[in-house]
């Protein structure tokens, strides 16, 4: 007779085979970030360990919710988790390194700020920062890992929450609508006001504005 599947929820089929018999090697963290593209602010990036033993329902690529579901899950996941760190790199990082560097030093503050040390670090992607910890990669992983999902989710809710703020202050460049990137209104913001201090200078239409060849 064929043995029975254990109950329970199951684990991201991405982490099965991590487990090890030192349980500190079993503990799986995701990476994923927020703020590559816009034009201003800084780059997120959020590393998250899930409790196995309470999962959180409906972990989904950040970018298929919406602005009150990824709320909502943000604050399961800093309840539920069994740690969670989020991290930036700053403007100034990401003139001086460029967008990708930035985004991977980002990821290593992340890391470096979990109170667990991880057996393995999954990023979304191809390209993972240099850790001392194993770091493997997934493509569309904030829609495949669970731990990757909570991860995206925690750096677009911290990356917002930043753009609503600049908004506050200064309502005439539309941070509330397009979250920095360049749509059509923030470009005409741009030409019509100059850069703020949070612009990227070394992105092209940052550049432009300020009367600089691309």
């Amino acid at each position: 007779m064929p043995s029975r599947k254990p109950s329970g929820p199951e684990r991201p089929p991405y982490t099965l085979d991590l487990f090890a018999p030192d349980p500190a090697q079993a503990l799986v963290a995701g990476v994923d970030e927020a703020g590559r593209g816009p034009l201003a602010g800084p780059v997120v990036a959020a590393a998250v360990i899930l409790d196995p033993d309470h999962p959180i329902p409906g972990l989904a690529d950040s970018k298929a919710l919406t602005a009150r579901r990824r709320e909502r899950l943000a604050e399961l996941i800093r309840a539920q988790a069994l740690c969670v760190s989020v991290a930036e790199a700053s403007v100034e990082e990401i003139d001086r390194l460029n967008i990708l560097q930035a985004t991977m030093l980002a990821m290593q503050r992340a890391v470096r700020g979990l109170r667990l040390r991880p057996g393995v670090v999954w990023v979304d992607g191809n390209r993972a920062p240099a850790l001392d910890i194993p770091a493997r990669t997934l493509v569309k992983g904030d829609a495949l890992m669970a731990e990757i999902s909570a991860a995206s989710i925690l750096a677009k809710v911290h990356r917002d929450a930043w753009c609503v703020a600049v908004h506050a202050e200064h309502p005439e460049y539309g941070f509330a609508a397009h979250k920095g990137y360049p749509t059509a209104e923030h470009l005409e913001a741009l030409r019509r006001h100059g850069p703020g201090p949070w612009h990227r200078r070394s992105f092209g239409p940052v550049r432009e504005a300020l009367g600089e060849r691309p």
